[in-house]
């Protein structure tokens, strides 16, 4: 069983998505990215399982943060001057990597 619950844009090539899944004959609520790029289209690493029977505290932590805290820290950002990135961050390449060791 899978059942999208929805799609939250992250950059232009990255979604979050969130879904009630069955992973292991286990039902749970899963938060992944999703990308879409000319190597890869699909689900990434990143995210995590909410297990059923955790859902509820998971909603509570949810529901308690005050969306003003938000906001807050993206005024406290704008005032220092600080951009959000929203750039994908890339990895260096392997030959990279070993030139650097060098």
């Amino acid at each position: 069983m899978e059942k999208d619950i929805d799609r939250i844009p992250k950059n232009p090539d990255t979604d979050i998505v969130i879904r009630i899944d069955d992973f292991g004959g286990k039902i749970g609520l899963t938060i992944r990215e999703f990308v879409k790029s000319e190597r890869y289209t699909g689900f990434t690493k990143a995210g995590t399982r909410i297990p059923a029977e955790h859902f509820k505290a998971f909603k509570q932590a949810i529901n308690s943060i005050n969306e003003k805290d938000l906001e807050m820290t993206e005024q406290a950002k704008l005032s220092s001057g600080q951009k959000e990135d929203s750039s994908p961050k890339s990895k260096p390449k392997k030959e990279e990597i070993q030139e650097e060791a060098f």
